[in-house]
């Protein structure tokens, strides 16, 4: 007779043992007919799920996160049953949920194209309407084999290998398609309404360039119609916002096979890097570091020394030189350590921070390169701060401040942080790792940040904080972090003198705000759609004649202008203003200066904004002014709509 007591703390008496889907009837019809799955005991199941002894209760549905989570997990098995109907010698791989929806891994003889998505999402729908029930069965690992021989389903069969003999494996059934999941999954396809399956991409299995290449199909799903409609429009959103679009249309950069993920940087796109680089530069000035530069190659032995070697060979571009092999540095780290060895330090000169816009290259896998957002060649804006335990705190504390002082002004107020603790793979000692996390965890308090914990997600040398921005779509991307590490330092040496004339190794702060500079300009420019603030637009102004008798006062204006170093374009060309007027406003240029024989004679400007509004006409200076200061707004000043 299990009792079974609910979140409002009611409790309910049974007979006899008794399904999470048998309670939710019994409470209601409503509630029967919502149910997905329940938490028993704060463990996740199936609502199938049995119940044969006194426990707490917690009915999911599709109102609940978890719920939201199931359904997509769901449609990834219903892809995989409607893939199968169509292209019966498919094989599957895995079908995985992800943020806003799902995918799966599937080995075809052909790539499928879009007439072939098109023709699975109209399969899914059929098979939704037929409101069929999802079985779930526990099997033992042989007669899973055996179940996935017979379904001649080999990438299934390499995963159960893997498995433990004595461990039970779930299977779930639609229909005549059969799929195995670690669950829980939907009772009923009922539940499974509002989708749609976004596109196709190539993925190796198992990430491993060396496996073969597999066939992916992305999918999103919601739990009601409204969701899905405003993900959609986001999509959308952010399929106009495409830097790699934007990059082309407005001539900031480009990219070619003969340099795969690396960027070549044309004049305006090089001019927004660079404005980028010297605010920050400016700003780390002001705060103590000192700007460095250290080689891209390296000898490997200090890749070895650092523990990169054992970690990330895989992912280093290696040369070789008289007998010598080197790798181009993938990180800045253990060169700024090198740095920092020259020279007896003493406790007094800490805390001692060098700071790089190094350039890094990592052998990425081409399936993964994403234009500015996933590069092989690119530039942390990277710093190491070296200093003693007693300062650390200070040294977080100064850097959370500035950190959050750099999001402001380039327009982004909403920061996700996260706190990442020691991985399984790591170096140090546990006693090191305990010191550092306890050092972050304070900072995190003396901060008063709120903080989401990645259990595992660590540095392999030390435990960070995340700093992540919320774009204007909602979108979140990972930029800055600050680390503490005990253990480089004195894997390559590093020393200084203490008070009492003892060798100490300092403690290295690893810091980043921005990240990768090309990723953080990619976010920028879909943040922006390509509509910067003016402090950060390539072209600030563009100055244009309407006929040629004012080329002269153009050329005056435009030189008057850049002599107050501002970034002018001019456009002279033999066509109507009205033409050069839409050309510039599809480049976004914030401001245009329009000359014409009435400007020309009074000695004033007429200023338009590049989303057409009208300043009318005034005197140079004062348009200077004007700009000056937009320019003092920095982030305060956001994109139009």
């Amino acid at each position: 007779m299990p009792t079974i007591t609910l979140p409002d703390n009611t409790q309910r008496e049974y007979k006899g043992s008794l399904t999470i889907m048998q309670v939710a009837q019994d409470i209601g019809p409503g509630l029967g007919k919502a149910a997905i799955a329940g938490y028993i005991d704060n463990e996740l199941h199936d609502a199938c799920e049995v119940i044969e002894h006194d426990a707490h209760l917690r009915i999911i549905t599709n109102r609940d996160p978890e719920g939201i989570e199931i359904i997509r997990h769901s449609f990834a098995h219903l892809m995989g049953h409607a893939i199968k109907q169509l292209f019966p010698n498919a094989k599957m791989a895995i079908g995985p949920v992800i943020e806003y929806g799902f995918y799966y891994d599937i080995d075809v003889e052909k790539p499928f194209t879009p007439d072939d998505l098109q023709a699975i999402e109209v399969r899914m729908n059929e098979l939704i309407k037929k409101d069929y029930d999802v079985i779930r069965e526990v099997v033992s690992r042989d007669k899973a084999m055996q179940t996935f021989i017979k379904r001649d389903e080999p990438y299934k069969q390499e995963i159960i290998n893997e498995i433990p003999d004595n461990e039970n494996i779930k299977l779930y059934y639609h229909e005549e398609y059969t799929d195995m999941c670690r669950g829980p999954h939907v009772p009923n396809t009922r539940h499974l309404r509002y989708f749609k399956l976004t596109k196709l991409a190539g993925a190796y299995w198992r990430g491993d360039s060396d496996n073969k290449m597999l066939q992916r199909i992305y999918g999103t799903a919601w739990q009601d119609k409204k969701s899905m409609k405003e993900y959609l429009e986001r999509l959308d959103e952010a399929e106009k916002r495409d830097h790699r679009k934007l990059g082309k249309k407005q001539d900031l950069f480009h990219f070619q096979e003969e340099a795969p993920g690396m960027v070549f940087w044309h004049q305006k796109g090089w001019a927004i890097y660079k404005i980028i680089e010297k605010y920050i530069s400016d700003k780390m000035n002001l705060h103590g570091y000192e700007e460095i530069n250290t080689p891209q190659v390296v000898d490997v032995s200090l890749w070895e020394r650092s523990g990169h070697w054992d970690k990330f060979r895989e992912d280093m571009f290696t040369t070789n030189s008289e007998n010598r092999n080197y790798a181009i540095k993938p990180m800045n780290c253990p060169c700024h350590v090198q740095v920092f060895n020259q020279g007896l330090k003493s406790y007094k000169e800490l805390p001692i921070r060098l700071a790089e816009f190094g350039s890094c290259h990592r052998n990425e896998a081409s399936g993964t390169l994403h234009g500015l957002m996933r590069a092989r060649s690119f530039t942390q804006d990277d710093a190491h701060i070296f200093c003693t335990e007693d300062q650390i705190q200070d040294e977080v504390s100064n850097f959370i401040s500035m950190l959050f002082e750099i999001y402001h002004d380039f327009g982004f107020d909403e920061v996700i942080i996260k706190f990442s603790t020691r991985p399984d793979s790591r170096v140090g000692s546990d006693e090191i790792w305990d010191k550092a996390e306890k050092a972050l965890e304070l900072a995190i308090e003396n901060n008063k940040l709120e903080c989401q914990l990645q259990p595992g997600e660590g540095a392999f040398y030390g435990p960070k904080i995340e700093f992540s921005l919320k774009d204007c779509l909602g979108r979140v991307w990972q930029c800055g972090t600050i680390q503490v590490d005990f253990s480089m330092p004195e894997l390559l040496g590093a020393s200084y003198i203490d008070e009492d004339s003892s060798k100490k190794v300092p403690v290295m702060l690893h810091r980043a705000i921005v990240g990768s500079m090309e990723r953080f300009i990619g976010i920028l420019i879909e943040n922006y759609a390509g509509s910067y603030p003016v402090w950060l637009a390539p072209i600030q102004v563009v100055v244009m004649s309407i006929t040629e008798n004012q080329a002269e006062y153009t050329k005056k204006v435009s030189n008057i202008l850049k002599n107050e170093d501002f970034r002018v374009e001019q456009d002279l060309r033999n066509e109507t203003i009205g033409l050069k007027i839409r050309d510039h406003a599809m480049q976004r240029i914030p401001y245009q200066v329009i000359l014409g024989p009435r400007e020309q004679e009074e000695n004033t400007v007429s200023v338009r904004t590049r989303d057409g509004k009208d300043l009318s006409s005034m005197p140079v200076n004062n348009f200077i002014q004007i700009l000056k200061e937009e320019i003092k707004l920095l982030g305060s000043v956001k994109s139009e709509e």
